[in-house]
C-alpha cells in the first residue's frame, strides 16, 4: 500500500530523473536511454515499484508527451527556416516521403494492414535535431546544408502528426471518403486557427503583460493544454495540437527568460517521466520475442537508415551539395527521438471498437531499438563530418545600433560621443575594480560612468530599512566619485528605488542612454536560479545596451595578456574581440590573443580557413591567432588560461534539443577558470 501511493511513486520518478542520465551521459549515451532502461528495471519486468497504470505515472506521462511535442515545436529554428525556405521545402518533402513509402513498404512485406503501414511510413518520416550542438559548436549552423536540414523538420514532424492523426481516425471508426475529407477539412481549420490565433493573442498579452514572467510563463502552458484539448475535440490526437501550439508561440516566445523556464520545466519532469513511462510499457518476454524474430526490427532499421541516406543523397544531386555536406545532412535527419517516440505510443494505445491495437507490440519495441540506434548513430556521424563542412564567410557587421561599429576590430573607427557606463554596486569589496575598469573604458572613449545603487523599495517611503538601504548607497556611491576622480573621470552617482533589482538596472540604463553595463559576478546557480533566474540574467534579457559581467581579482591597470576563446566565426565572436581590443586599448599595455580549441578530428584545412578569417578579420598585429588541438575545449580554454592575467568570454544561452538539456563550453569553462574573467553579453535584440 505504501508503494502504491501517489507521493512515493513521485519520489522514485524524481530520484530516477535525478540520478540515472548523468550515469548514462558518463558512458557517452543518451540520458533518455537510461530513463527507458530505469523504466524496465523498475517496472513489472524488474523491481515493481513502479506501475504504467498509476494515476501518478499516467498524469506526469501524459504531460511528458504533449510537452515534449510542444518543445519540438519550440526548437524548429523559424528564422534559419526562412533563410533557405524553398531548399527546405524540397528536401523536407524528400526527407519525408522516401522513408513513408519505405516504411509502407516494410509494413506490406510484413503483411500488416494499410493503415498500420502507412503509420510505420509516417513514424519513420520524422526526425529529431539531437546533434544540433555539435554543429553549433563547431561554428557550421549557417552552412546551407545545416541550415536546409534545421528547415526541413519543420515539415517531417508535421506532415508525420498529420498523417498519425489520419491513420488513428481510421482505425478507430468506420472509414469513409466523408469521413476522411471532414477529418482533412478539421485538421485544416484547427491548424490555421492555432497557428494564427495563437501568435496573434500570445503578441498581444505579452505586450500587455510587460516583465511579469510569471504570467507569460502561464499563458503558455494555457496555450499548450488548450491546443491539445481542441485536438481532441475535433478527433486528432492530442500530440498534433502541441506540436503546432509549439510552432504558434515559437515567435512569441523567441530567446526570452519565459522560454528558458518553459523549456526548462518540461526537461527537467515532464518529458523524463514520458520516457520513464515508455520503459515501464516494454514486456521483457515480449520484446526478448520480438528480438527472436528480429527480421521486422532489422527492417525498420535498415529501412530508416537507407531512405534517409537516399533522401539526402536526391538532395545533394538536386541542390549540387558536396559528399562531406550529404553526410551532415543525412545524420542532421537520422536520429528518431521525439515525435516518433510519442507517435508510436499513441498507435500502441489506439484501439479499434474490435479492441485491436493500430500497432502492436512488435512495432512498439522496434521503435525503441530504432530510437536506441538513431540517436547514438546519427551525433557520432556528424561529429566525425561535421567538422569538415565549409565554414561560412567572415560575417560584415550590420550598421551600429550600439557603441561599436566597423567592419574589422579597427577601434579608431568607432564614435565617441555621449560614452555612458552604468555601473551596478552592491558590493564594498569589488566596486573599487569594477570603477577602475569602468574609468579605463571611459577615459579612451573619452565617456562618462555612472555609478548606481538599487534601495529595494517598500510600501512606505519612511520604512526604517529602506532609510538604511539609502544611506548605504550613498556611501558606495562616495566611495565610486573618489575612485573616479584618481583616473580623471567624470562620474555621476545615482541613487534608484525599485522593486525589481535587475530591471531597475535596465530602466536606469535606458534613461541614461547606457552604451555599457559593468556589473560585478554573481554566482547565484542551482534549483533556484535556473527556475527564476539572477539578476545577471535578467540584465540580460531586458537590457537595451551589451552588459559586462566581470569577476577582478587584480586592478585593470595590470592587465599585460588578455585571452579571448573563439569557438567558432560569428558576428557575436566578432563583437567579442571588439570588446577586447578596446578593454587592451584603453590598459595602453594589453596584448590580446584569440585561442581557437579544436579536436583531433577537425582537418588541418578547417583550422587553416579560420585562422585566415580571424586574421583578416582582427586586422591588428597586436592582436595574436592561436589555434590549441585538444580533445576537451573547455580543458584546454582553461589550460591556457593559467598564463593570462584576463579571459574573455562571450555569454551563451544554453538550449535544448527534444527537451533534454544540453550544457556549452561558456557554462562548464566559466566554472572552472579561477583568474579573473569577464562575460560579454548581448540583448537579446
Amino acid at each position: 500500500m505504501t508503494l502504491e501511493s501517489p507521493i512515493v511513486t513521485f519520489t522514485i520518478l524524481i530520484a530516477t530523473i535525478l540520478l540515472v542520465p548523468p550515469i548514462f551521459e558518463r558512458l557517452r549515451l543518451p540520458g533518455l536511454i537510461g530513463l527507458l532502461i530505469a523504466g524496465v528495471v523498475l517496472g513489472q519486468s524488474g523491481l515493481h515499484l513502479l506501475d504504467h497504470n498509476a494515476e501518478t505515472v499516467k498524469l506526469l506521462s501524459e504531460i511528458g508527451k504533449v510537452y515534449l511535442m510542444f518543445v519540438a515545436g519550440l526548437e524548429i529554428d523559424l528564422e534559419q527556416f526562412r533563410k533557405t525556405k524553398n531548399r527546405s521545402i524540397g528536401f523536407g518533402l524528400l526527407t519525408f516521403l522516401v522513408p513513408l513509402l519505405t516504411g509502407i513498404a516494410i509494413g506490406q512485406i510484413f503483411n500488416l494492414s494499410w493503415n498500420a503501414s502507412l503509420l510505420i511510413g509516417s513514424l519513420l518520416a520524422s526526425h529529431t535535431l539531437l546533434a544540433y550542438p555539435i554543429v553549433s559548436r563547431l561554428g557550421v549552423v549557417n552552412n546551407e546544408a545545416v541550415t536546409v536540414t534545421i528547415g526541413a523538420t519543420i515539415f517531417t514532424d508535421t506532415g508525420a502528426l498529420l498523417v498519425l492523426a489520419i491513420c488513428v481516425g481510421i482505425h478507430q471508426g468506420e472509414f469513409t471518403a466523408l469521413s476522411l475529407a471532414s477529418l482533412l477539412i478539421g485538421l485544416v481549420l484547427y491548424s490555421a486557427t492555432v497557428l494564427f490565433g495563437f501568435d496573434w493573442a500570445g503578441k498581444a498579452f505579452f505586450r500587455r503583460s510587460g516583465d511579469q514572467e510569471g504570467k507569460q510563463f502561464l499563458f503558455i502552458l494555457l496555450a499548450l493544454f488548450v491546443a491539445s484539448v481542441g485536438a481532441q475535440v475535433i478527433g486528432v490526437e492530442k500530440i498534433v495540437g502541441a506540436f503546432l501550439a509549439g510552432l504558434a508561440v515559437n515567435d512569441v516566445l523567441g530567446r526570452s527568460p519565459s522560454r528558458e523556464k518553459v523549456e526548462f520545466v518540461g526537461s527537467v519532469l515532464f518529458i523524463p517521466c514520458f520516457f520513464i513511462d515508455m520503459g515501464l510499457l516494454i514486456d521483457i518476454p515480449a520484446f526478448i520475442k520480438t528480438l527472436s524474430s528480429i527480421w521486422l526490427t532489422i527492417a525498420i532499421v535498415v529501412g530508416l537508415i537507407g531512405s534517409k541516406f537516399v533522401a539526402a543523397l536526391l538532395a545533394q544531386l538536386l541542390y549540387r551539395y558536396n559528399k562531406t555536406e550529404l553526410l551532415a545532412m543525412w545524420s542532421l535527419s537520422l536520429p528518431q527521438v521525439a515525435a516518433t517516440l510519442a507517435a508510436t505510443l499513441v498507435a500502441y494505445q489506439t484501439l479499434n471498437p474490435g479492441g485491436e491495437r493500430l500497432v502492436d507490440e512488435n512495432v512498439l519495441n522496434s521503435v525503441i531499438v530504432l530510437m536506441v540506434v538513431t540517436s547514438v548513430m546519427g551525433p557520432l556521424i556528424t561529429a566525425r563530418v561535421a567538422g569538415r563542412l565549409s565554414l561560412p564567410q567572415a560575417p560584415e557587421t550590420e550598421p551600429p545600433s550600439i557603441w561599436w561599429e566597423g567592419q574589422t576590430c579597427d577601434i579608431t573607427a568607432r564614435s565617441q560621443t555621449n560614452f555612458t557606463i552604468i555601473v551596478p554596486l552592491y558590493n564594498p569589496k569589488t566596486q573599487r575594480y569594477l570603477i577602475e575598469m569602468a574609468a579605463l573604458l571611459a577615459r579612451h572613449e573619452s565617456g562618462q560612468i555612472v555609478p548606481l545603487a538599487i534601495a529595494r523599495s517598500h510600501v512606505h517611503m519612511d520604512n526604517p530599512q529602506l532609510e538604511q538601504a539609502l544611506a548605504q548607497s550613498q556611501q558606495l556611491m562616495a566611495g565610486a566619485t573618489a575612485i573616479g576622480q584618481e583616473f580623471g573621470i567624470a562620474a555621476t552617482p545615482k541613487v534608484r528605488i525599485d522593486d525589481d533589482v535587475a530591471l531597475g538596472i535596465s530602466r536606469a540604463s535606458r534613461e541614461e542612454n547606457a552604451s555599457l553595463i559593468l556589473m560585478g559576478w554573481s554566482r547565484t546557480s542551482g534549483l533556484r536560479a535556473r527556475l527564476f533566474g539572477n539578476v545577471i540574467d535578467s540584465v540580460f534579457w531586458s537590457s537595451h545596451c551589451p552588459v559586462v559581467v566581470a569577476r577582478l581579482l587584480n586592478t585593470p591597470t595590470a592587465f599585460e595578456r588578455v585571452l579571448v576563446p573563439i569557438e567558432s566565426l560569428t558576428p557575436e565572436t566578432l563583437r567579442t574581440i571588439q570588446f577586447a581590443q578596446l578593454l587592451a586599448a584603453a590598459t595602453h599595455q594589453a596584448s590580446v590573443t584569440l585561442l581557437h580549441v579544436c579536436d583531433r578530428r577537425v582537418p588541418p584545412a578547417h583550422i587553416s580557413q579560420l585562422e585566415g578569417q580571424l586574421f583578416e578579420i582582427a586586422a591588428n598585429p597586436a592582436i595574436q591567432i592561436k589555434t590549441l588541438v585538444c580533445d576537451n575545449i573547455v580543458r584546454g580554454i582553461v589550460q591556457e588560461a593559467k598564463d593570462f592575467d584576463l579571459v574573455i568570454l562571450h555569454a551563451v544561452r544554453q538550449r535544448t534539443t527534444a527537451g533534454l538539456a544540453v550544457s556549452d563550453v561558456t557554462t562548464q569553462a566559466i566554472k572552472e577558470l579561477t583568474g579573473s574573467t569577464i562575460i560579454l553579453g548581448e540583448p537579446k535584440g
